[in-house]
């Protein structure tokens, strides 16, 4: 059974070091090969192989050569902790030095700093993209979008470059300005972006009120950091006192963040029944459940896109498989793993694939991510941030339209008396909705 870490599809925990034995232990006489056999171990005991590719005799034999090497500093180990990684085909394991791990750190709390992107190399064409901007930061002002590569940074080629490095160069000191050459489509463009430290409130909410009257309550999450649990409660909370009759949940363009935040937020809206399952590198399934304690049993819409991934793919899936509620947009990222972030002896950081995740019905959901039950695509010309989760937003509106339906459909079912005459009536509303979803 995997064990409970703080996983993000991030985590945090403290590894030990997992030598063999004491003699074994003499062979690391230079502290910098303590971190490197660190990475080795956990990498060893714990990575899963999304791939298939990987190797315990090549990951053994690596061992040997990459100790019998000496190290003269942090960058020489460092560099050779990155090579040694690159081996494995997953552009989730990756190592952070102590300041970029601290940052992560601080990232899953709530705070972010740099200019509001998360970025992946993809696999097959070795190429930096950009899985979402956050809103309200600088590249989503910009109009940064989810799959934009990223060429070049401030004239420096990304070609062969990690995500490591493109970190470092991305982010700077505050007020300072970065320059991304972005390839959107076969068109490249470039944007100058301004670096900031922003305190991300991740959960937003309102009261939006349709043409026939009827209250919608709004929940948009943007990140699922360590607050955005509370932050959700306090919001269906809120919305219940002032009787709304449905919610859109919107988690367009949210990256993801952390797995318990997803479990626990998805335990909001779903009562019963399974919310996702982890399988790791053994085959072992850790199964959670909805735990009988729901905020909120009134029809559910939710609003994903291309930028929504990870733990927003979670609690969708677990929607949708549940039954519990409509999804509405475009297909989503598609990232079905989970990743651990363990501290390493000297302060270094390493996020490793640990598990991968099923929704559900079983369905792994790895690149090719969840299909929509209506699929809409956002308006064709950008529309403001603040007309987001308002009918200017044509994602939002498509969305409204099916929670009206949802809500009418429950309300003549419920009103419904076999024992009158209604009956003809009844049929022919339903049959009139039949068709009108179907225009």
């Amino acid at each position: 059974m995997l064990k409970k870490k703080y996983i993000f599809l991030f985590a945090t925990s403290f590894s030990g070091l997992f030598l063999n034995n004491f003699a074994e232990a003499t062979v690391l006489n230079n502290s910098y090969k303590e971190v490197i056999d660190h990475v080795w171990q956990i990498v060893y005991r714990d990575f899963l192989d999304s791939s298939g590719k990987f190797q315990k005799s090549n990951w053994i034999n690596l061992r040997k050569e990459v100790l019998s090497k000496k190290y003269s500093d942090s960058n020489e180990a460092y560099d050779a902790i990155r090579n040694m990684l690159s081996n494995l085909n997953d552009s989730y394991t990756r190592f952070l030095e102590p300041k970029e791990f601290n940052q992560m750190r601080i990232d899953t709390s709530g705070e972010l700093t740099g200019v509001g992107i998360q970025i992946v190399k993809d696999k097959e064409s070795d190429d930096l993209i950009i899985i979402s901007p956050i809103e309200g930061t600088p590249a989503f002002d910009a109009g940064i979008k989810a799959r934009d590569q990223i060429l070049s940074i401030d004239d420096i080629s990304t070609e062969g470059m990690n995500i490591e490095e493109a970190v470092k160069l991305i982010r700077g000191q505050r007020g300072t300005k970065v320059k991304l050459e972005i390839l959107r489509g076969s068109k490249s463009f470039f944007k100058i972006l301004s670096r900031e430290k922003i305190e991300i409130k991740s959960v937003s909410s309102k009261v939006n009120q349709t043409n026939n009257g009827l209250l919608i309550g709004y929940v948009r999450i943007k990140q699922f950091n360590a607050n955005a649990s509370k932050e959700t409660r306090d919001a269906i909370n809120d919305l219940e006192t002032k009787k709304v009759a449905g919610y859109v949940l919107d988690l367009r363009s949210n990256p993801g963040g952390l797995l318990e935040s997803s479990i626990d937020i998805s335990r909001h809206f779903i009562n019963k029944g399974v919310i996702v399952s982890t399988v790791s590198k053994d085959g072992l399934k850790e199964t959670k459940k909805g735990n009988g304690q729901a905020l909120t049993k009134k029809p559910l819409v939710v609003l994903v896109n291309e930028g929504s991934a990870s733990a927003s793919e979670i609690v969708s899936g677990a929607i949708k498989d549940n039954k519990r509620g409509k999804l509405v947009g475009k297909k989503t990222f598609g990232k079905g793993l989970v990743q651990s972030m363990r501290t390493l002896v000297d302060g270094s950081g390493l996020t490793v694939t640990v598990a991968k995740y099923l929704t559900p019905n079983g369905t792994d959901i790895n690149k090719s991510g969840i299909i929509p039950d209506i699929e809409v695509r956002m308006n064709i010309n950008p529309i403001l941030q603040r007309e987001i989760g308002t009918r200017k937003d044509k994602q939002y509106r498509a969305g409204e339209k099916e929670l009206i339906n949802i809500i009418n459909r429950k309300n003549q079912i419920s009103e419904f008396k076999p024992d009158t005459t209604n009956l003809n009536a009844f049929l022919k509303i339903n049959k009139k909705d039949q068709v009108f979803a179907l225009n």
